[in-house]
């Protein structure tokens, strides 16, 4: 068998997100590939060994609102590169996995799957899709 699911997600992460380490809570970076949305990455917390980011691709409704759409929280654990999913929103709804995150002592078993599995999937797509942080393709940082 190989690595374990939050392994695996951690390493992608960090793929798409390289400078991942050195971003701050109140952050954010941009992902751009051309002729696909953009990817948004927030750094909402870093506390201890966890760091939680919100990622999400924003479209515009009719109304002209730009709506996140999906919309999910990941905690990222550097010093055991792994990570795994939070939540998952769109625009049909909210599901979460640890209702009194940061506290784990009760959690959602099948949401934890299927978000893992989400997130595993679209984290694939992105690098398929080659998602890089704005700037990096050409050396710049931000």
């Amino acid at each position: 068998m190989g690595k374990m699911l939050p392994e695996q997600l951690y390493r992608k992460i960090q793929q798409i997100i390289p400078n991942l380490e050195q971003l701050e809570p109140g952050e954010a970076v941009k992902l751009k590939s051309e002729g696909f949305m953009d990817l948004n990455v927030d750094i909402l917390s870093r506390d201890g060994d966890t760091v939680v980011i919100a990622m999400s691709h924003y479209y515009k409704h009719p109304s002209g609102d730009m709506i996140p759409d999906p919309d999910m929280e990941i905690a990222i654990y550097p010093k055991i590169k792994m990570a795994e999913a939070l939540s998952y929103q769109d625009s049909f709804g909210y599901r979460q996995v640890y209702p009194d995150f940061p506290e784990k002592n009760r959690y959602y078993p099948k949401a934890k799957q299927e978000l893992n599995s989400f997130l595993n999937t679209w984290l694939r797509n992105l690098k398929m899709q080659g998602h890089q942080v704005e700037g990096e393709e050409r050396g710049l940082s931000k």
